[in-house]
């Protein structure tokens, strides 16, 4: 993402909190609803995480830099739609993959898949672009979303995502977000395996 006032030789600059917080904020000045709501999820689900605060990143390095700091990798968030704009799918993957269309659209039945607009994530997921989040799902009350989770996301034991804005990162067990999470949410995930790159 580029921030469109900075001249091409001017270095983008963003801040990372490096200390890794436990559970959600103290203070909750600042703070969109969302944000917050994800917070309420997970608490009321029993679910321990970790945080990181941090500015929007705007290039991979950055998002290295959590990673690090989680000791886990955010996997990759698609937001995605079939050509005729009738059904959406939210893809967890693993960031060293590639999204290799023709490979997902054989493995779940759906043909010409592309990333889905701006205006769709806001109004099923409530989400803005940079954001994409499982957690997201608890605004899809009406259920239009398929998750889609490669396997090796769920062969790792911690998992990272965003609490529905992109100044934060969380980590918890990948066993709570089956156990607890997702029956929580509603919504059942089919397992996807997108190859890796040659």
């Amino acid at each position: 993402m580029t921030n469109t006032n900075q001249t091409p030789s001017e270095p983008l600059t963003y801040q990372i909190d490096r200390t890794l917080y436990q559970g959600r904020p103290a203070d909750t000045a600042g703070r969109s609803d969302k944000e917050l709501r994800a917070y309420d999820l997970l608490d009321s689900l029993n679910v321990s995480y970790s945080r990181v605060d941090h500015d929007a990143l705007p290039t991979i390095e950055a998002c290295q830099e959590v990673d690090r700091l989680l000791g886990t990798e955010i996997c990759k968030n698609l937001f995605l739609r079939n050509a005729q704009k009738t059904d959406f799918y939210l893809l967890l993957m693993p960031g060293d993959k590639k999204f290799k269309t023709a490979a997902l659209s054989k493995q779940i039945g759906s043909a010409r898949l592309s990333f889905a607009e701006p205006e769709f994530l806001e109004s099923l997921l409530g989400l803005t672009p940079g954001s994409v989040t499982v957690l997201g799902l608890m605004n899809d009350t009406e259920k239009q979303v398929r998750l889609l989770i490669d396997k090796d996301v769920l062969s790792r034991e911690d998992f990272a995502c965003h609490p529905c804005i992109n100044t934060s990162s969380l980590k918890f067990k990948t066993r709570d977000l089956l156990d607890k999470v997702l029956p929580a949410l509603g919504h059942p995930h089919t397992l996807v395996d997108l190859p890796r790159p040659e």
